[in-house]
């Protein structure tokens, strides 16, 4: 396993807004290492992890993670992108919802909304916060957005200091391309 450029930048953005978190429900999806989901947790978030339940090896690595953190409130949980399980149909409703890197493969793409769909119908006010690294100008998200009723805004890096190299001394993200995204439900009213 392997912590991601689009991690450290998610992390950035959770600890720039540290202060919002406390007593707030998160889910990370994909967690892989958790690295912005144990960030929320030190910050006082009831945090959840989930990452595919057709890979056990790693959902122990989420367990490692919380383990390492001394974190033993938080909860792991199998979850397949575009699957209705117990475990997804147990969630409570959540504030938001991280994701860090998930729109990697283009395949993918439904299958994670689809999931969020789920999630936001539980709390129509969750937002999804997620990092993406730009790896090719043909893959697009904005079809699926409007197809499942969503929005998104992108979050300008310097608005919260990621728009360096090297983020609290690390050397991720480095050189890569990555943007910041807040999706939600498109209707403002709901």
């Amino acid at each position: 396993m392997y912590v991601w450029p689009c991690a450290v930048v998610l992390a950035q953005y959770l600890w720039f807004h540290r202060r919002s978190l406390p007593g707030k429900a998160i889910l990370e999806i994909g967690a892989g290492t958790s690295l912005p989901g144990i960030i929320a947790a030190k910050c006082g978030a009831e945090v959840i992890l989930s990452d595919s339940s057709e890979l056990p090896h790693c959902l122990e690595i989420c367990w490692q993670s919380c383990r390492m953190n001394n974190l033993p409130k938080v909860h792991v949980v199998g979850l397949t992108w575009g699957h209705v399980s117990q475990d997804l149909l147990a969630l409570p409703p959540q504030d938001i919802i991280l994701a860090s890197d998930v729109f990697f493969e283009p395949e993918d793409f439904e299958d994670i909304l689809t999931t969020v769909y789920f999630l936001m119908q539980k709390n129509p006010k969750v937002q999804l916060w997620s990092t993406y690294q730009i790896r090719s100008a043909d893959w697009s998200l904005e079809a699926l957005l409007y197809k499942w009723d969503m929005k998104c805004v992108h979050i300008p890096l310097e608005s919260f200091d990621a728009d360096k190299e090297d983020i609290a001394e690390s050397a991720l993200p480095g050189r890569h391309t990555v943007e910041m995204l807040v999706i939600s439900f498109a209707k403002d009213s709901l």
